[in-house]
């Protein structure tokens, strides 16, 4: 082995390491960690420069970026300021808490089970500070999060997505004068969430719902039947609409019992904020967007249009 100088070199030259560090790691095991990963050669020397460099009790915990070649003493400064590595999550829209337990775990931050045995645990849900709820779903917010390697864990994992909504919510709703229901507004944005891609149309439909509930009108919107249905093949059936469950809204008056999925921030918002409109229906183009009709018989004609071009695709 080479002589060990410091303030000459590290053995890894030209790249950079990642290293892990435990909580409640000494300095003694912080130096083994550093020489097994090429960043010193972990000797006595190296404890001694750690002590008397003043920086020997602020040796961070956690998973770090270490640049290799630098000086024993960069070192010890490097990790004593160093931020940890975040790892890039993106949660996209109208996922389902299974889906979004799934993805966590293929990534290796948590336990699936875990995760879905916590999105309906009510003493998890009261500690999180959400009422009159029996299931997160809903309130796992999508978006994109940086994780570091303290976060792993459903418990953790969890908490961090509803405190994003909890946030998002504040800011939706902070000039709203009037009485909402929380819940019923983030039930009818996990529908609209589902119904449309279309930016545009979010508001619109939401106002189609919100007449529709204002009538006594059945909502009858498809993701809420898929929703309430175990193991979905992918086609919804005759029988599956006439099927009643607490989420299908062929079935059953009003809003499902709950959520169907996870909403973004402008499905929220088009909840919150519905577009007055004289529309009760509307029916899918196959292009992403939909006709939107005020009477039955309209209705009628668009489904019959949309699913004539729909079946003449199929035969080309």
């Amino acid at each position: 082995m080479g002589a060990y100088v410091l303030g000459t070199g590290s053995i890894v030259s030209g790249k950079e390491v990642i290293v892990n560090i435990p909580k409640g790691s000494s300095v003694k095991a912080i130096a083994k960690i550093l020489g097994d990963a090429g960043l010193i050669v972990n000797d006595a020397r190296f404890l001694l420069l750690a002590k008397f460099s003043g920086y020997s009790g602020r040796l961070q915990a956690g998973e770090f970026r270490l640049k290799g070649g630098q000086r024993p003493a960069d070192v010890i400064k490097e990790l004593a300021f160093a931020k940890p590595v975040q790892h890039s999550v993106t949660i996209i829209e109208g996922l389902s808490a299974t889906e979004i337990a799934g993805l966590f775990a293929k990534k290796g931050w948590c336990d699936a089970e875990n995760f879905i045995s916590l999105v309906t645990d009510q003493r998890f849900i009261d500690l999180l500070g959400l009422k009159n709820i029996s299931s997160l779903e809903g309130y796992l917010y999508p978006d994109t999060y940086l994780l570091t390697s303290e976060m792993k864990g459903a418990e953790k994992i969890i908490t961090m997505l509803v405190h994003r909504f909890s946030m998002v919510w504040a800011e939706l709703t902070a000039e709203i004068d009037h009485e909402i229901s929380p819940e019923q507004m983030v039930i009818l944005a996990s529908i609209v969430e589902k119904e449309t891609a279309a930016a545009s149309e979010r508001s619109l439909i939401a106002g189609v719902f919100t007449n529709r509930l204002a009538r006594g009108m059945r909502l009858q919107s498809d993701p809420t039947v898929v929703y309430g249905v175990e193991n979905f093949s992918g086609k919804i059936t005759r029988q599956q609409l006439r099927d009643p469950t607490p989420y299908n809204t062929y079935t059953i008056p009003g809003l499902p019992v709950g959520p169907i999925c996870n909403p973004g921030k402008e499905a929220l918002r088009a909840a919150l904020h519905p577009t007055e409109t004289k529309f009760l229906y509307f029916v899918s183009k196959n292009d992403g967007t939909h006709q939107f009709s005020a009477s039955l018989s309209a209705h009628n004609r668009a489904v019959r249009k949309y699913q004539r071009k729909k079946k003449n695709k199929k035969v080309k």
